[in-house]
């Protein structure tokens, strides 16, 4: 129990903030990348930002390619290892406006706004927790993409020490996979294909057999 006059000690968990830190400055690269690739309709519709991942969604008509995640991901990643500084202003929200700065549709702000800046590439007001610098964030891997609502998508990703872990898991699943097919991992989609049509065609001839 806590009472007036009580003296406590209050204490952040570092490494589960500086998590966030990562994973929060991650959504405004994606959310400019997305803008650069997909096309500038494209909106911040919400988000989750937890340590472990987080999530972006934003308006669009249709599924994303692909190749579209995997150019947001080169691109996030450029800009990761530019080592963007980032910088804070606070400033009247027309001034901000003026520079460019991005706001969220339907949010509703002060005369004085908060702008995060990361180099060239995103200008957006925010008046959450950030890294220092774009290259803290590590490594940024984007681990699924679906719609969730009439033209509004949604991102999954990770990024930091979490990143590296989702990377480990997907090097586990293929060295597996090429114990069980007896194959090498550069082999393993060619031994997949055989093995498939392999089944396909004892499939056709037990079918056969049964009929007869």
């Amino acid at each position: 129990m806590i009472k007036v006059s009580d003296k406590v000690s209050a204490k952040i968990d570092t490494a589960r903030r500086d998590a966030i830190r990562k994973n929060h400055s991650a959504t405004h690269l994606i959310h400019a990348a997305l803008r650069n690739i997909i096309g500038e309709h494209v909106g911040q519709k919400g988000s989750l930002v937890e340590a472990d991942k987080f999530r972006f969604d934003f308006s669009h008509y249709e599924g994303v390619t692909a190749e579209q995640i995997k150019q947001v991901e080169l691109q996030v990643n450029e800009q990761i290892q530019k080592n963007h500084i980032l910088a804070t202003d606070v400033m009247n929200i027309d001034d901000a406006k003026k520079k460019g700065a991005m706001a969220l549709f339907g949010e509703k702000y002060d005369d004085e706004v908060r702008v995060v800046t990361m180099g060239d590439y995103s200008i957006e007001l925010c008046g959450g927790t950030h890294v220092g610098r774009t290259g803290d964030i590590g490594l940024f891997k984007i681990i699924s993409e679906a719609g969730i609502a009439a033209g509004v998508r949604r991102i999954e990703a990770v990024t930091g020490l979490a990143a590296v872990e989702y990377m480990h898991g997907l090097e586990t699943t293929i060295s597996q996979a090429s114990a069980l097919l007896k194959s090498e991992p550069s082999a393993l989609v060619e031994k997949v294909e055989q093995s498939v049509l392999k089944t396909k065609a004892l499939e056709k001839n037990f079918a056969s057999y049964k009929t007869k």
